[in-house]
């Protein structure tokens, strides 16, 4: 499956051919077929083992043990060693960097896309309404709209990741990003 995601990740759904799939995998065109069907059905299972891996490195550092600054701050700074495993490289993420291009003409890719941002969505104003709860944030503060400008920060340092940006900077990006929206 690691295989899978990284033919996925570097080339995209439409630009990954069942040529390179069967190189990446090791596994020829009719076990392709046999073990996952056709080419969607592999992207999908593909990202659902790497939303499954992303959640769970993410979301670890989000307990209520520290300050939620930091752990968002952590949570972001993970987004981005996560988008950046090969150092500097332009890796990004397989949801926002792949899953989005082909959402708009595969339903069951914009499905998937629309759970995975979900659960991200979720996890994040689950950690903001601990902290609004225990006045950690102010009473006012909207957990859900702050969860979703957050995800949108981290949607944009994937898509920052993949043009080039260097990790000093996206951290930069996540640092002032938590200051503003979590002061």
């Amino acid at each position: 499956m690691e295989a899978a995601v990284g033919a996925f990740l570097a080339a995209g759904f439409s630009g990954t051919s069942l040529d390179r799939l069967s190189e990446a995998t090791g596994m020829n065109r009719p076990s392709l077929y046999a073990a996952f069907g056709d080419k969607e059905a592999l992207y999908l299972k593909a990202l659902a083992h790497y939303a499954a891996q992303l959640d769970a490195a993410l979301t670890a550092g989000m307990g209520t043990d520290r300050p939620v600054a930091k752990a968002i701050e952590g949570y972001l700074n993970g987004a981005i060693d996560h988008y950046t495993a090969d150092g500097d490289a332009a890796q990004g993420c397989l949801v926002v960097c792949t899953a989005t291009a082909e959402a708009a003409a595969t339903p069951a890719i914009r499905e998937a896309l629309a759970a995975v941002l979900a659960r991200i969505d979720r996890a994040l104003e689950t950690r903001l309404r601990s902290a609004r709860d225990s006045g950690e944030l102010p009473a006012d503060a909207d957990p859900a709209a702050l969860a979703a400008l957050i995800g949108a920060v981290q949607h944009s340092l994937a898509v920052r990741a993949r043009a080039g940006t260097s990790r000093r900077q996206l951290r930069k990006i996540a640092r002032d990003a938590v200051h503003l929206l979590l002061r």
